[in-house]
């Protein structure tokens, strides 16, 4: 079953919603707002531990104009609407307004149902999306709203600072080092959102635009094939390069229910769709097990444009050739494997950058490529 069909919706009946607000829409069109409102978007589920913190950084902000707070309570138990509630007179003190809606029902719909919902409420011009567990700095709404009122066709993302500290150390390395080309040329990788969810800032145009959320569940990246469908409609991606929001590292995170095969069917989709189909042969760097796993990923179609291998390991390059021994081909497939040196572009590259202590980036740099042109990143 391919990964598309692995994700389509299912047909569980709506829960029970409540919503906790004078006019509060309650997932139909959202109110006429005004021009320079902001919604901050947040999706709550058993957040009672990091929630005073959060809530605190979102009346903290330093952003002049108006906002609001929209949050969808996911079927919590541990008291997370009460706490949310119990903070609404100091934000209607600063003339920030709050809407809280949910549902009871013992079964959570997901980040991607929560989401929407929240969304559905809100009636901002801009939507500043916000994880119940992370922190946003006091001037992350500010340089955010800049940034998108100047790109209405954007996703919006920030530098993150992680805790705990040398948490996901490589990941959070690659999110805040990227530079403004890399933000589409890597969208292939292992990471995801070359911006990561949780500083997602945008106009509500775009997002309507795009589309809502995939409300699949739990094991869905509602994140990712949103941001695919936003890269697909001509959408920009952007990072304000300040450390605006403090993203939390923890085991209950959503992120940690996606299996890593449902991500990496959407990445070869999305790498066919985008990459390959332009190209009429290509070269898969990398004659080990991630390399021929790209290989028996691909369409027929797209297997025949591979026209070697490459690698550094001399005990592969000395085999000579990859057998494809699962093909119903006769003669089965047989793919040359070479030095690098010897390999022509353009480049997959299937080995995990900033893993081998800078080799594999001077390899590249020593042929004098150009990422989005002679290579991209597929690890």
């Amino acid at each position: 079953m391919s990964g598309k069909q692995e994700l389509s919706g299912g047909s569980e009946p709506e829960p029970k919603r409540f919503c906790e607000r004078s006019g509060c829409h309650g997932g139909g069109e959202p109110a006429e707002g005004d021009s320079d409102t902001v919604s901050v978007i947040m999706p709550v589920f058993n957040a009672s531990d990091w929630l005073d913190e959060c809530l605190q950084a979102i009346l903290e902000q330093d952003f002049q104009g108006r906002m609001e707070l929209c949050v969808f309570d996911d079927g919590s138990t541990d008291g997370s609407r009460e706490l949310v509630e119990r903070w609404r007179p100091k934000f209607e003190d600063r003339g920030i307004s709050v809407l809280i809606s949910g549902h009871k029902s013992s079964s959570p719909r997901g980040v991607g149902y929560a989401k929407n919902q929240a969304v559905s409420q809100s009636s901002g011009r801009f939507l500043c999306f916000q994880d119940a567990d992370d922190v946003m700095k006091p001037q992350r709404v500010r340089l955010q709203q800049e940034a998108a009122a100047a790109n209405p066709t954007a996703i919006v993302g920030c530098k993150v600072c992680r805790v705990p500290e040398g948490s996901t150390e490589r990941y959070t390395r690659w999110i805040n080092s990227l530079s403004a080309e890399q933000l589409l040329t890597q969208v292939y990788t292992s990471h995801g959102p070359t911006v990561i969810m949780p500083s997602w800032f945008c106009s509500r145009s775009w997002f309507e635009k795009v589309g809502q959320f995939h409300e699949g569940g739990k094991g869905v990246p509602e994140d990712l094939l949103f941001f695919y469908q936003s890269l697909r409609l001509g959408g920009l991606v952007l990072r304000v390069d300040e450390c605006l929001l403090v993203y939390r590292y923890h085991e209950h995170a959503a992120t940690h229910s996606v299996l890593e095969q449902t991500i990496w069917d959407l990445r070869v989709d999305f790498l066919q769709e985008r990459v390959l189909s332009q190209w009429d042969s290509f070269t898969i760097w990398n004659a080990g097990k991630q390399g021929r796993k790209l290989y028996r990923s691909l369409r027929p179609d797209n297997q025949s444009k591979v026209k070697a291998f490459c690698d550094v390991d001399e005990n592969k390059i000395k085999k000579g050739f990859y057998t494809y021994e699962e093909s119903k081909e006769r003669p089965k497939p047989k793919i040359p494997v070479l030095h690098f040196r010897n390999a022509s572009p353009p480049f997959i590259v299937c080995v995990k950058l900033d893993m081998t202590d800078g080799v594999l980036e001077g390899n590249l740099h020593s042929l004098q490529l150009t990422e989005g042109v002679h290579y991209y990143h597929f690890n």
